[in-house]
């Protein structure tokens, strides 16, 4: 074989030794990665595959979703962004790195926070009546405010319907700058029919953390958006969050536009500034992935919870209609991830905007958002380039 040197080569002549045994080894890599040995990467050092950056530029790619950004964070406090597609589609500027967005049911997991602290200050019953904060105020076909629980209002198990379900709601765009008391839309909410018994099941409904945003003001009197900045954005430094006062339509940070159609064949129309008061205590916070992150971390780690209102709200009931193995805490949610574990978060829709994120109990982070409401397909798809973000 050529690799074995002969008697002459390996005596006095040293320097021919050099050109031989360069020429040998360039023949054993050209060899081995004939065979198949050496993958390109190992031999020439290519990157690995960045399975986030892959994902968001298929949520682009595949899904048709004008743009898609992310912030990861490592167990050891290291956290990279990503972005991917347009920014805006009207001068096709490009993605800000981190940029804000409306972080929509995100905000409930804030809303049940401040109920919790309020819990362990002795303000709030879990277990009290909604009634017992106010009184006589819910009331409708099979909806009785004496029956139905704080808990139940944060876990999704009152059987109260969701006012989103009202026809006002059914074009966005008809009501994208305007200004909806909460009790209007309560009102929206007890016209309807009761799901289910209190306590009997399990259905999403908006109107729950709207109620748990009613109680907060009642026990407090202060708007439940300040008590949120105080209690909880202060607290852990959430410097690019905010609950948009009344009146206040644009996103105030750099951001990427987002964009909303009435039926999946509509033209996309910017629904990057609107009127948040049709969210309020239930989706109005605005936000970015990095930001999420820190919240949902500082929630787990005990930073804004005493350990019994912690483990309260980590008591979940199965949640399958949000997809498979989720379970739902009181204003959080829990979904198995395919290495093992589990991500708490809860993710959050608005109208031109979507974010699914979680964190690990072992200090992963993960959020992605995409600027347009996906269909089906691209739903999956982010669940499953965020579960690579927590798990690859």
């Amino acid at each position: 074989m050529r690799e074995h040197a002969s008697p002459s080569l390996t005596s006095s002549r040293r320097p021919s030794v050099r050109r031989h045994g360069t020429a040998v080894v360039i023949a054993l890599a050209t060899a081995a990665l004939t065979a198949g040995v050496l993958a390109p990467g190992a031999a020439f050092g290519a990157p690995r595959t960045d399975h986030v950056q892959a994902g968001l530029d298929a949520l682009v790619r595949d899904d048709g979703l004008p743009a898609a950004l992310a912030s990861v964070r490592t167990r050891d406090g290291r956290t990279r962004t990503y972005t991917a597609g347009v920014g805006d589609l009207a001068t096709g500027a490009r993605v800000p790195k981190d940029g804000q967005i409306r972080a929509g049911s995100n905000t409930k997991t804030f809303t049940a926070v401040v109920v919790l602290q309020l819990v362990a200050e002795g303000r709030i019953g879990l277990d009290a009546a909604v009634d017992t904060y106010l009184p006589g105020l819910v009331r409708g076909d099979g909806i009785d405010g004496r029956t139905v629980t704080v808990r139940q209002l944060l876990q999704h198990t009152s059987g109260l319907p969701d006012y989103m379900d009202d026809p006002a709601f059914a074009d966005f765009t008809a009501v994208q700058y305007r200004y909806f008391e909460p009790r209007e839309l309560l009102d929206r909410a007890l016209v309807q029919k009761a799901l289910f018994a209190p306590g009997t099941g399990w259905m999403y409904s908006n109107t729950n953390f709207l109620l748990a945003g009613l109680i907060i003001q009642k026990v407090t009197g202060r708007p439940v958006g300040e008590e949120i900045t105080k209690r909880v954005i202060d607290r852990v430094g959430l410097r690019h969050t905010y609950f948009p006062a009344s009146g206040d339509t644009t996103v105030h940070e750099a951001h990427p536009h987002g964009y909303y159609r009435r039926t999946p064949d509509s033209p996309r129309v910017d629904f990057t500034d609107m009127d948040a008061s049709m969210a309020w205590a239930t989706g109005a916070i605005v936000s970015t992935n990095t930001d999420l992150n820190t919240f949902f971390t500082a929630v787990l780690d005990g930073r804004l919870l005493p350990p019994a209102q912690l483990a309260e709200m980590r008591t979940t009931v199965p949640a399958e209609l949000l997809g498979p193995g989720i379970r739902y805490g009181l204003g959080i949610q829990s979904r198995p991830l395919s290495c093992g574990g589990l991500a708490w978060g809860h993710g959050g829709t608005a109208p031109g905007y979507r974010s699914r994120g979680g964190v690990t109990d072992d200090g992963r982070a993960a959020s992605i958002a995409v600027t347009a409401v996906p269909d089906a397909k691209g739903a999956q798809d982010m669940a499953d380039a965020l579960d690579a973000a927590l798990c690859r």
